[in-house]
């Protein structure tokens, strides 16, 4: 018996990963945590509510001791020392092998944003994880393409990305309840490899987002201290890079490798996702707290700049690395004068990173690899990081981190017409199954869904005025809903019209768009 019912659509080779022991294992997990999962959630409510009320954060005073310590995580194992640049993407096979072989040092494997879940995707995730860590990862395409990683041993470090704390697995329940979602990604992929990693010199190491607080990080680390003592592996095997998306995660950076310290191995500055999260926590602020056109929000935005130093700062002092974040262009194959100016401003954003002290950065397509190892090992020379720059001469206040009214940029009646169009796309594509999708040259993720929505519904609900003299209204959004979705041709289909247009204009604001777009996977029988 594994205390695990699973209802779900039959995937091929399914049975490989959910095996007995594997389920019982999973059981175990969500026995354990669900419970404080489900109060971290609460938690959350209840710190937005008081975010709503306060209309501030600031750095905690009950762990001021932690911040004024000198301390530092564990030393990073040998194969996660220089990240100098890292691709990121979904699990399929083909998109696998292609990171793979990318000649990137570390592949972020995406079982969260750019991964639709699926049932066939959760199970088809794992299996290439499987197959990659012993080195039989292969695909063939419908025309006969075959495709095959170049050299098993030479390929990246793999860290997979586990789903956020908020979400369940619906096709997975004990004794009629889901099981967290984080809890089946995580504990499937451990079991199966964290013995075989080891043995080949590496370990489980892991990609942690959505965070929200040092208490989310403290059960996480519970998870793993649990897991490795179930599975009989060293304690500290696993290694955590924890994403810094959420803006009260910003606040809690020491903290949340204090708690992580024997699993830590880095934090990452992820933009998308940072900026959602401050429009989420201050919605209803004011126009003090109302973002410019989102593409104009870059990181030389004062608090972006706060953001970024800070995180390098923190992690340096702690023994942990900084990683940059995302470069999404996909090159053209057709227009060389479009890779010329992305190139530019790919080479500029890297070395901006570079120059703060970052030891690596993320990019999403392969052609960017080069670029990126190149930037970065012009300011590393002979080191594999950047360890060494401590940053002293970064002080960041909580006013810094919450300078949202300095942020350049107007708000524009292309930008509103952007987010309308490319959230409606990306959420076509999520429900078809491709959590990665490629719109106008870039990869986009959940993440550039849910900044599109919120930011329409920031606008909306604070009367922001456009470049053209209009007030942002709910009858301007419909219109301009109705104007893109017709010009798009019938490329977007009316679920994804519908929820984008239900999260962005809807008097509530769903904490996350992705739990509404799985009501509807659901619904369909996925």
């Amino acid at each position: 018996m594994t205390g695990l019912d699973v209802s779900a659509p039959p995937v091929p080779r399914s049975e490989e990963v959910l095996t007995p022991e594997a389920l019982a294992f999973v059981a175990d997990l969500d026995a354990r945590f669900h419970e404080r999962r489900d109060e971290l959630l609460a938690a959350r409510r209840t710190r937005r509510e008081e975010i709503a009320r306060t209309g501030r954060l600031d750095f905690l005073p009950e762990t001021a001791d932690v911040r004024a310590a000198e301390w530092t995580v564990a030393p990073a194992p040998d194969d996660l020392r220089d990240r100098r640049v890292e691709i990121t993407g979904p699990t399929d096979p083909k998109m696998a092998i292609n990171a793979l072989n990318s000649g990137a040092r570390v592949w972020l494997a995406d079982l969260e944003d750019a991964n639709t879940p699926h049932w066939r995707n959760v199970v088809g995730g794992q299996l290439t994880l499987r197959d990659a860590v012993r080195g039989r990862l292969s695909f063939t395409s419908p025309e006969g393409k075959q495709y095959a990683v170049a050299d098993p041993a030479g390929a990246p470090v793999v860290l997979p990305r586990p789903r956020g704390w908020h979400f369940d697995e619906a096709h997975l329940t004990a004794a009629g309840r889901p099981v967290v979602a984080a809890l089946v990604d995580f504990g499937l992929h451990f079991f199966h490899n964290a013995r075989e990693l080891l043995a080949a010199g590496s370990g489980p190491y892991y990609y942690l987002p959505k965070m929200e607080s040092h208490l989310e990080a403290r059960l996480w680390d519970d998870v793993f201290t649990h897991a490795e003592a179930a599975l009989g592996v060293p304690h500290g095997s696993v290694r955590a890079t924890v994403l810094i998306e959420t803006i009260t995660a910003a606040f809690e950076m020491d903290e949340i490798l204090w708690e992580l310290r024997d699993h830590a191995a880095g934090l990452n500055a992820g933009r998308w996702d940072y900026l959602f999260s401050i429009i989420k926590n201050f919605r209803d602020a004011g126009p003090g707290f109302t973002l410019p056109d989102r593409n104009a929000v870059t990181m030389a935005a004062p608090m972006m700049t706060a953001y970024s130093d800070l995180l390098v700062r923190t992690c340096h002092r702690r023994g942990a690395f900084a990683i940059g974040g995302m470069a999404a262009f996909i090159p053209s194959r057709r227009d060389p004068e479009v890779n010329e100016r992305a190139f530019a401003k790919v080479r500029e954003d890297k070395t901006r990173e570079a120059r703060a002290g970052f030891d690596g950065s993320w990019v999403a397509h392969p052609d960017l690899v080069p670029l990126c190892a190149e930037v970065f090992g012009e300011f590393l020379g002979e080191r594999v990081n950047q360890l060494d720059v401590l940053r002293d001469d970064v002080s960041v206040t909580a006013d810094d981190l919450l300078a949202v009214g300095e942020t350049p940029g107007d708000r524009t009646e292309a930008g509103l017409r952007a987010n309308v169009r490319i959230g409606m796309q990306y959420l076509h594509a999520w429900l078809s199954g491709n959590g990665a999708a490629g719109i106008d040259n870039l990869m986009e993720d959940a993440a550039t869904a849910e900044i599109s929505r919120s930011q329409v519904w920031q606008w909306v609900h604070n009367d922001a005025r456009l470049d053209t003299g209009e007030v942002v209204t709910r009858d301007l959004v419909e219109r301009i809903v109705e104007e893109e979705h017709t010009a798009l041709g019938g490329a977007v289909d009316e679920d994804a019209r519908r929820l984008f247009v239900d999260c962005a204009l809807g008097e509530d604001f769903p904490d996350f768009l992705t739990l509404q777009a799985y009501d509807v996977l659901l619904a369909r029988g996925e």
